[in-house]
């Protein structure tokens, strides 16, 4: 009932959704790796969650052109698909299929495995916990915005979630003799999280940090004799070794299978003889995972972010502690923190027998990989400056979520002592699993925007940026206003790039940094993320907004006239101009984006203006 209920909310939501940014350029590769056996397109991100978004539409005979110079133009030469993969996506998904049933197809397998996810969380919390365990943790997990609003669309963080817990979950067979068929389920699911996002390297810390832990504290299963216990160190380490060879192996396939039509002139290093196609096609797998690997890595450097009203030129450490402090339920925070007191309070009171414990016996490995991985995970969260959104901490989410598993057996701990303040605890935790579903239904459909009430009232655009708040999925709403309000057109300041006329053909582009005489008296609407951050619109705030999609989106009606640049009321002068992603780069990208959206033509000679502007900022940061 949990996982029906969840894919009601989150598959309604996004069956109401426009397109969002990031789905135009998956949504396409996925459809040409399948087509083309061709990796060019989104090297940057693994190929696994754009495979399974793709196949029911190439099942279903999907249309792509692949004569299209945005397909032509990103096989060419290194960098050119970052640039072309969003000219192919958008012209695949608006032009050449009818969109509303085409995505809808993309992101049914992404909602199937949100839900999959949802199953593997309730059984391993039962594990933990016993069936109230389970239940518990799932409980949270169908209600928690962040999954019901990213959960069926095509991303790859909730793939990485499934088969980062699934590795971890099934790490300690490392310690304990695993047989070959468990070597090669360890190593799947490995390849799965490898498959799925090139953060997932980050696995390859946890072993070790585990390892390390266990020397630290260890568990009753380490032997105590020393020699035994390191041949059991070293006996584990091997099979790790086995498991990252069998992980290898897997992503080495689905890299050669899916690049198996794609050109090799990017091995340029390699001189041409009469074995080299064959040597070229060897190592065009690993070529094309660490050039991804590559470009991930110049994506994933510190860029500007806002947060509670600040807009910083760099990441901040505490990004994402705040983003999952005002975008939980209030009520899941509280369940937190009610499983931290009743975890003290019966430590601190009775010891338990070793059935009652929380942790039941056997999976004491266990509960040790899943609380060292998210200590690894959060604490790569906030080193890392890439401070976007809170589907960048799904992981840690889950996790933490699972931690909520033994808390039915530390209440059975504190009956034995304290049976009335066990049962008020008890009635607590289920009101507060009563309060986080109404909740969700509440909220439906707008779980993009949701902020708790630790927000106290202020809206979304003073404290979150990107898709924590708007990711251009609220088009329709847009129409439905234009419809009800405007005789004619109305202005639309849109977050993203892409074209909004599929959903809104009653909207017009604008510049809410620019706006012009003729733009007096009518409707606008602008980003939520474009009035404090993405752009300087603050000004707009004086015209009694009205909110659109939960606060996504707000509509204005301008006043006639539009007072003067820098006047008050008036829009801001050149200099205070904001960009999106910051103003890292003397244009605005989203301009420029959008540009070769309407004519591919322009991607040539828009990549070497990006390219020259790129080598005139180097060479002045040389000379600084």
């Amino acid at each position: 009932m949990l996982l029906a209920l969840m894919a009601v909310l989150s598959g309604g939501a996004a069956r109401r959704e426009s397109i969002t940014i990031d789905e135009f350029a998956h949504t396409g590769a996925g459809v040409s790796y399948w087509q083309k056996l061709d990796l060019r397109l989104n090297e940057e991100h693994p190929p696994l969650s754009k495979l399974l978004a793709g196949l029911p539409l190439a099942i279903r005979g999907a249309h792509a052109d692949y004569s299209h110079v945005s397909w032509t133009f990103s096989g060419s030469k290194l960098f050119h698909q970052l640039l072309g993969e969003w000219t192919f996506g958008e012209w695949f998904l608006l032009r050449w299929n009818d969109p509303r049933s085409t995505i809808w197809w993309a992101r049914l397998p992404m909602l199937l495995l949100t839900l999959l996810l949802g199953f593997v969380v309730y059984r391993m919390g039962s594990r933990l916990g016993g069936t109230w365990g389970g239940l518990l943790c799932l409980a949270c997990y169908a209600t928690t915005p962040a999954f019901l609003a990213f959960g069926p669309l095509v991303v790859t963080d909730v793939l990485m979630t499934m088969f980062w817990v699934l590795t971890v979950w099934l790490m300690p067979r490392l310690w304990r003799s695993p047989s070959r068929k468990d070597q090669v389920l360890v190593g799947l699911a490995f390849a799965g999280a490898l498959l799925s996002k090139f953060s997932s390297g980050l696995l390859f810390l946890v072993f070790p940090a585990v390892a390390l832990s266990l020397r630290w504290r260890p568990l009753p299963e380490v032997p105590r004799e020393k020699l035994e216990r390191r041949r059991w160190r070293r006996h584990a380490w091997w099979n790790f070794l086995k498991v990252t060879a069998w992980a290898g192996v897997f992503v080495y396939t689905v890299y050669f299978v899916f690049s198996w039509n794609q050109p090799t002139d990017s091995f340029s290093v390699i001189p041409h003889f009469p074995a080299s196609p064959l040597l070229r096609r060897l190592l065009m797998p690993p070529w094309i995972y660490l050039r991804g690997l590559g470009e991930f890595a110049m994506s994933a450097g510190s860029r500007p972010t806002f947060l509670l009203g600040h807009a910083y030129d760099h990441g901040v450490w505490f990004y994402f502690p705040v983003i999952f402090a005002l975008k939980s339920q209030l009520s899941f925070l509280l369940l937190l923190l009610l499983g931290l007191a009743v975890a003290i309070f019966t430590r601190a009171k009775t010891v338990l027998p070793p059935e009652n414990r929380p942790i039941p016996p056997g999976r004491e490995l266990h509960w040790r990989c899943l609380w060292v991985s998210l200590v690894v995970y959060v604490g790569a969260c906030m080193l890392n400056r890439l401070d976007i959104s809170v589907r960048h901490f799904l992981i840690a989410i889950v996790l933490i979520t699972l931690l909520l598993a033994p808390l039915a057996r530390w209440l059975e701990g504190l009956r034995a002592v304290r049976p009335r303040l066990a049962t008020a605890a008890a009635a607590l935790a289920f009101m507060l699993v009563l309060f986080s579903l109404a909740s969700a239904v509440r909220s439906y459909p707008n779980y993009f925007p949701y902020i708790n009430s630790l927000g106290m009232g202020k809206p979304g655009y003073l404290l979150v940026n990107d898709s924590n708040l708007d990711w251009d999925h609220a088009f329709p709403e847009v129409e439905q206003f234009a419809l009800k309000h405007s005789p004619s057109v109305v202005l639309l300041d849109r977050y993203g790039f892409s074209e909004p006329e599929f959903y809104a053909p009653h909207a017009r582009p604008w510049d809410c940094q620019n706006p012009v005489a003729t733009d007096a008296g009518l409707w606008a609407i602008v980003s939520g993320n474009n009035l404090a951050d993405a752009r300087n619109c603050s000004w707009l705030i004086n015209y009694s907004p009205q909110a659109l999609a939960g606060g996504s989106m707000y509509a204005f009606h301008l006043p006639d006239p539009i007072p003067p640049a820098g006047q008050p009321g008036g829009p801001p002068e050149r200099k205070d101009w904001r960009f999106f992603g910051g103003n890292l780069l003397p244009f605005d990208m989203r301009e420029t984006f959008t540009a070769c959206l309407r004519d591919p033509a322009q991607l040539e000679p828009t990549f070497e203006r990006i390219m020259e502007i790129g080598r005139q900022m180097h060479n002045q940061k040389q000379k600084q």
